[in-house]
């Protein structure tokens, strides 16, 4: 065995140094880490996983917790307590209808190309459209499908299920829940698709929610 594998020096810390370790990191992020990232940046031989979960459990119950969003982690404010942290600005930007039934589609089919979301649609997507959710970074571009002309691939980013508080894209709420937040009509327009209302020419404008404070 070499000097370097017995050096202390080469040790990875006790796991509740590399759970500090995590904590100072995720606190100062304000995006979302991967364990890979954690590794990039933690002493050798630490384990970043095992540090995640211990600090996971310390912070049940508190104002605070650890989320997983999507492959990373982050740590954001109780989901009761987020009353506390309600600002009473106007957020400019604002989403048409046309951008919502977009992202709508996107995170319930993804993925899925720009041909596939029109046919789901009824109407063409435009340029535009596309390039609000592309800039706001809840969609990206995906993988190329396997078919003539390879078309490329929409589908929703970890900025979007932060912003939205979703682990994953399986945890996107259902019809009800859409249309509570405002996200689809209350009833859907006569003869037309009850999950994806047609576009009736008018500019239904939804003001995205500001992210909450970690």
């Amino acid at each position: 065995m070499s000097d370097a594998q017995t050096d202390p020096l080469f040790e990875a810390p006790p796991l509740a140094e590399q759970e500090r370790m995590v904590e100072a990191i995720l606190f100062a992020t304000a995006s979302p880490v991967t364990v890979a990232d954690l590794h990039a940046r933690l002493p050798h031989g630490c384990d970043a996983p095992a540090a995640l979960d211990l600090l996971r459990r310390r912070y049940e119950g508190r104002g605070v917790r650890l989320v997983r969003v999507g492959d990373a982690y982050a740590i954001r404010t109780a989901p009761d307590l987020a009353f506390l942290m309600t600002r009473e600005t106007v957020e400019t930007r604002k989403l048409s209808r046309a951008a919502i039934e977009t992202l709508a589609i996107v995170a319930y089919h993804q993925p899925v190309t720009r041909a596939e979301i029109e046919e789901i649609r009824g109407v063409s997507v435009s340029r535009g459209t596309v390039e609000q959710l592309l800039e706001l970074d809840w969609i990206k571009l995906g993988r190329r499908r396997d078919t003539p002309g390879r078309p490329v691939t929409f589908v929703v980013t970890r900025n979007f299920l932060d912003q939205f508080g979703l682990e994953s894209p399986r945890d996107l709420p259902g019809l009800k829940e859409l249309r509570a937040a405002g996200l689809l009509d209350s009833a859907p327009p006569p003869g037309g698709d009850p999950e994806l209302p047609e576009e009736d020419g008018q500019d239904e404008l939804f003001t995205p929610p500001p992210p909450e404070d970690d």
